[in-house]
């Protein structure tokens, strides 16, 4: 019988079941994803080289913050689902169930949307799966065989954490509701809302906000050095900021407009404007949540994105693209599918500790060298020429910089001498090339597998490998492309779950409007203008998190400028995103709502 009332109850309220649901869908979904890229273990050692341990960090971090998250928008997806079956359960207990035949009740139906939505979300992350894992192997130029769309392991990982999530959300529903008189149930949406009004506190608890906020935004345009400040003075001044900003400043706005006559008697706008004064006093908490995680949500994906700038900073950081030791079948096939725009070659000897370069072939040919330096704060770059006579002198930055273009100068000793002391010399001729092409993307893969074919052939070539522009390139492509691909889909993961706990907190307390909303029907006012009420007072509590949000983002971006070059790069897109997915979410919670409160017409 409780198995089929539990099946009955979601059935009865599949609509407002089917929006819970999406949201828990989309967060196993991602959180299967993330587990599955982070914890393949054949995938990790036989197709990435070590440096994509970088890889398995970031989509590590990106599980940590998405099970934060989870867990406070199940704590309001658990309130949005009592809110619908209070009055349902109070008429069960009224015809004389039993407390605990209820609390099996509450406990199955909430388990059971739980698991289905983890076997859901699970099924469709085997495809999100495939087809991000592709679109990341792509972008790290891997040959993979190893990968595992279906892991058991994260399976298995997700699916305990979702069922503990929704046992521990189960069992606080039960607890709350058989311990609820039962005329409170029943009478709920009837409850008058307490609220006190303090005015003088008001308007220093807001200008305190403002401050609070300001001081924030402040702190993080501090110098870089100071990160372990920065980070946690300006996570206590904007979160304390935004509450009082909510709690207080928006609420003393809104009482200046009801105190303006010529604005507030214009239709039934001192209707809307009670009804968002009252929201923002009871919603301060989950304002303040949701215009952080709006934060987190943006600049997640944003800051994501904009780690292919260093992809772009990198190339800037080498003046040669590669570099040639051999002229063997294979290495100059390659070499004649380079766009070379410029080379040049300088032959050496190589006798015992010693590499001897024939000094007249750097005369009007000098090497070139990209050499970091710091300006007004910032990392800066600057090509320069190595100068001739530096280039044999131990310690020197000329020597240093030459001896890592060249095999085996690092760990032998480099002298130029005059052409004819050059061929007196013996030894094996040996030569090292420096060159450039027209467009380093078209030709960083035959770079890279010329590269890799001269390390095959001298061991020698390992360290000019590992430094050169094309294997540093690799390296950082991989890192980016992490970050890229765990800010898009946190970001995005982020922004379902904070809207969807906006929306849960409107339509919990649909039921209780739905009184006033019907008076004003029965008074004469037309639905047009109800619906335009709806819409406003909707659009105010989604659009004032919104723009803090934003306004958290633009400043908090700042704190990226010694890691990204660009931090600000290709804003658009990002703000494209979310301001249409939130847009989407607004409408589908003015939907409902006005399903729900407006149901008399």
């Amino acid at each position: 019988m409780i198995w089929k009332l539990s099946l009955t109850g979601i059935k009865s309220r599949f609509k407002d079941y089917a929006v819970l649901f999406s949201g828990l869908v989309v967060a196993s979904m991602i959180f299967y994803m993330f587990l599955t890229i982070t914890i393949n273990p054949t995938f990790i050692k036989n197709d990435i080289a070590a440096p994509s341990n970088y890889v398995r960090f970031t989509f590590g971090f990106g599980i940590v913050l998405l099970v934060i998250i989870t867990a406070i928008y199940l704590v309001y997806a658990n309130s949005f689902l009592l809110s619908m079956r209070k009055h349902d359960y109070g008429m069960y207990m009224m015809l004389g169930a039993k407390s605990t035949k209820i609390g099996a009740l509450i406990f199955l139906e909430t388990l059971i949307t739980g698991i289905l939505a983890t076997i859901v979300g699970i099924l469709l992350g085997f495809g999100l799966t495939a087809i991000v894992s592709q679109l990341l192997i792509s972008r790290l130029d891997l040959t993979v065989k190893h990968f595992a769309v279906v892991l058991p392991n994260a399976v298995i990982w997700t699916i305990i954490f979702f069922i503990l999530i929704f046992l521990f959300g189960a069992l606080k529903n039960v607890r709350k509701l058989t311990r609820t008189p039962v005329i409170e149930l029943l009478r709920d949406d009837q409850k008058p809302v307490a609220y006190k009004r303090q005015p003088v506190l008001h308007w220093i608890q807001g200008t305190l906000g403002l401050v609070l906020l300001a001081a924030g935004y402040f702190i993080l345009g501090l110098p870089g050095g100071a990160i372990l400040f920065i980070i946690p003075a300006a996570l206590v001044t904007i979160v304390a900021g935004s509450y009082f900003t909510f709690n207080a400043f928006f609420s003393a706005l809104i009482g200046f407009l009801l105190n303006r006559r010529s604005f507030s008697y214009h239709g039934i706008r001192i209707f809307t404007l009670g009804q968002l004064k009252f929201r923002l006093h009871d919603y301060t908490r989950i304002l303040t949540v949701v215009s952080l995680l709006f934060a987190l949500a943006l600049g997640a994906i944003t800051v994501g994105l904009n780690f292919s700038t260093l992809n772009e900073q990198l190339k800037g950081n080498f003046y040669y693209d590669t570099t040639i030791i051999s002229d063997s079948p294979k290495v100059t096939q390659a070499e004649n599918k380079l766009t070379i725009t410029r080379q040049q070659t300088f032959h050496y000897k190589e006798q015992g500790k010693y590499l001897y370069f024939n000094r007249s072939e750097f005369t009007n040919n000098p090497v070139k060298n990209v050499k970091f330096y710091m300006k007004n704060g910032q990392p800066a770059y600057k090509t320069i020429d190595l100068p001739i006579k530096k280039l044999d002198v131990p310690a020197t930055y000329a020597n240093n910089a030459f001896g890592a273009m060249v095999p085996n100068g690092i760990a032998k000793i480099i002298r130029l001498v005059s052409p004819e002391k050059w061929a007196a010399k013996s030894g094996q001729k040996k030569f090292v090339s420096f060159v450039n092409v027209k467009n380093f993307d078209q030709d960083y893969f035959t770079i890279l597998k010329l590269q890799k074919q001269q390390l095959k052939e001298n061991p020698a070539y390992a360290n000019i490998y590992t430094s050169s522009k094309a294997g540093s390139y690799q390296l950082i492509k991989n890192f980016s492309s992490g970050f890229e691909f765990m800010g898009f889909f946190l970001g995005f993961a982020f922004l379902t779950m904070l809207a969807s706990t906006l929306m849960f907190k409107v339509l919990s307390g649909a039921a209780s409007d739905k009184v006033r909303y019907q008076m004003l029907f029965e008074i004469g006012t037309r639905v047009k203008i109800l619906r335009q009420s709806i819409r406003n007072e909707i659009g105010v509590l989604f659009l004032l998190p919104g723009v803090l949000g934003v306004i958290d983002v633009l400043f908090g971006l700042r704190l990226f400028k010694l890691l990204l070059p660009h931090p600000y790069q290709n804003l658009w897109i990002p703000f494209t995103i979310f301001i249409v997915l939130y847009l989407i979410y607004y409408l589908l919670t003015v939907k409902l709502y006005e399903k729900i409160v407006l149901a008399h017409e």
